[in-house]
């Protein structure tokens, strides 16, 4: 009796918990699909985020130059995304994290990323950075470079120059392997589009004006400061994107700390860019003081997972009176920058990079600084051979002419605000509209 009791209690256990158990399995199973569906769709938005910084760095550009330019600032904003993106699709990620390394410098395989569904979020966040990486030359060279130039160099840095860099240290390279840290790009990205901003500022040399026959720096004022603040405020709110979405995943991440850091920082550049300006200018400068934001950001970007709420405070301090006295600094050396892309993402972006050995365990001062220089010369040193070779070739620079008439005639047979033609064929029809001059 004992017996059959036993075996009864047995069969109905077995029949009680088998199928219990087989549930908790599909459930444990089903948590684990939910969790990746989550990480892939914050991947997802924090790369959308990125990708709305084009708009940002659009009404940056626009604003901070002349408007009769401002046609063809927005069109180089949209071909960085477009070209960069076919770019980076065909080879860019392939060098980056393609299946196999070479030496740590360079990586091969899945080339035209065929049909690779699992990894098809992780390519559209990758490629949102190169883009970014790209478009930071756009303003430095604002105002007088060929369109069709523009065109020829930008694959190079969306499909090339970046993703060496990249593969260095996200895709398992050397520096990584050495210890470089480098958490959402003050390095990858934003240094290395200031350096290669740097190359192209000196291949093809100052707006017409800039300097006077000493030498000295002249100031040509952005057409609407508006434009450039409502810039920088849409690149601020897809910043959370870029240095929040670098966990690359939400479930088991802390993405609340690269929030507060991101924000901390940016606040903190403003202040420090405002009153380094109004220490040295006698006024609280607005272009000094919106750029303070922008490399506040940067400043952060390396460590805004590692550093503490205090030490990003002080990073962006830093950040930001660097960045003006950097600005300063470039147009006494007869370095003409008009959006100080240079300063910001360069200057604050080498401080972020090093930052992060200073007052971070994450790495040593000694990595950091040997990783920053490496970068700085890779990027500036495969970019200037280019800008060189389209210069020899094609030629990088528009003519005089060109230039004085704005690139939106020139370059693109239009203009950004046609009023402004209208008011000037009312003033002079017989210089502009051949109906006039007909006499008819």
């Amino acid at each position: 009796m004992g017996r059959r009791l036993i075996l009864l209690t047995g069969s109905v256990a077995t029949f009680v918990v088998g199928p219990l158990a087989t549930a908790v399995l599909a459930q444990e199973a089903s948590i684990g699909e939910v969790a990746a569906a989550v990480d892939n769709v914050w991947l997802i938005v924090a790369a959308i985020l990125v990708m709305f910084m084009q708009a940002g760095f659009a009404l940056v550009e626009a604003g901070f130059t002349r408007a009769k330019n401002a046609g063809n600032i927005i069109m180089k904003n949209v071909m960085d995304f477009s070209v960069g993106s076919i770019t980076y699709w065909a080879f860019g990620f392939a060098l980056a994290y393609g299946g196999s390394s070479v030496g740590g410098f360079l990586a091969y395989g899945d080339l035209f990323f065929f049909d690779d569904n699992a990894r098809a979020g992780e390519w559209f966040f990758q490629v949102v950075f190169a883009a970014t990486a790209a478009t930071i030359i756009s303003g430095a060279i604002a105002g007088r470079v060929k369109f069709t130039s523009y065109l020829i160099y930008t694959p190079f840095v969306t499909g090339l120059i970046y993703p060496i860099v990249t593969h260095w240290v996200w895709g398992g390279g050397w520096l990584s392997e050495i210890g470089f840290f480098d958490f959402a790009g003050s390095g990858v990205v934003h240094m290395l589009g200031g350096a290669a901003a740097l190359a192209g500022v000196l291949v093809v040399g100052p707006r017409i004006g800039k300097f006077d026959e000493d030498g000295r720096s002249r100031l040509i004022p952005g057409h609407s400061v508006t434009l450039g603040a409502l810039g920088v405020f849409i690149l601020w709110f897809g910043w959370y994107g870029f240095n929040a979405g670098s966990t690359l995943a939400a479930v088991g991440q802390d993405i609340a700390t690269p929030v507060v850091t991101t924000t901390l920082s940016a606040s903190a550049g403003a202040i420090g860019a405002m009153a380094t300006s109004w220490i040295i200018t006698g006024k609280p400068d607005v272009g000094f003081t919106l750029n303070g934001v922008l490399a506040g950001l940067v400043g952060i970007t390396a460590g805004t997972a590692s550093l503490s709420f205090g030490a990003s405070v002080f990073t962006g301090l830093v950040a930001g009176t660097i960045m003006v006295l950097s600005v300063m600094a470039l147009e006494r050396a007869g370095i003409d920058d008009p959006v100080g892309a240079i300063s910001v993402h360069g200057t604050a972006g080498l401080w972020g990079v090093i930052v992060v050995g200073l007052l971070s365990s994450d790495a040593t001062v000694g990595v950091q600084v040997l990783g920053a220089l490496v970068i700085a010369a890779w990027a500036f040193g495969t970019s200037f051979a280019v800008f060189k070779l389209i210069d020899v070739t094609v030629g990088m620079r528009v003519t005089a002419a060109e230039e004085h008439e704005g690139l939106d005639r020139s370059e693109h047979g239009g203009e950004a605000y046609p009023e402004f033609v209208f008011q000037e064929q009312i003033a002079h029809p017989r210089d502009l509209d051949p109906i006039g001059s007909n006499g008819h």
